[in-house]
């Protein structure tokens, strides 16, 4: 899959293996990175997959116990 791949929700949402429904919440809270075209909300592979990155980062540092 190219890295300048735009996903639906509906893609996004196999992709994340999470319902449509929390998507769309998700995107309209700001909680994923997302763009609308028109009524319709896309996600930017490339961007999803730093966001994934990222966020692995915080729970893993959230895990850490001196």
């Amino acid at each position: 899959m190219a890295e300048d791949t735009v996903f639906t929700v509906q893609e996004l949402a196999s992709y994340l293996r999470m319902k449509p429904v929390t998507i769309y919440k998700h995107a309209k809270a700001g909680k994923l990175p997302a763009f609308k075209v028109g009524a319709n909300w896309r996600f930017k592979k490339s961007t999803i997959d730093r966001w994934i990155s990222e966020q692995e980062g915080k729970e893993g540092r959230g895990n850490i116990q001196p």
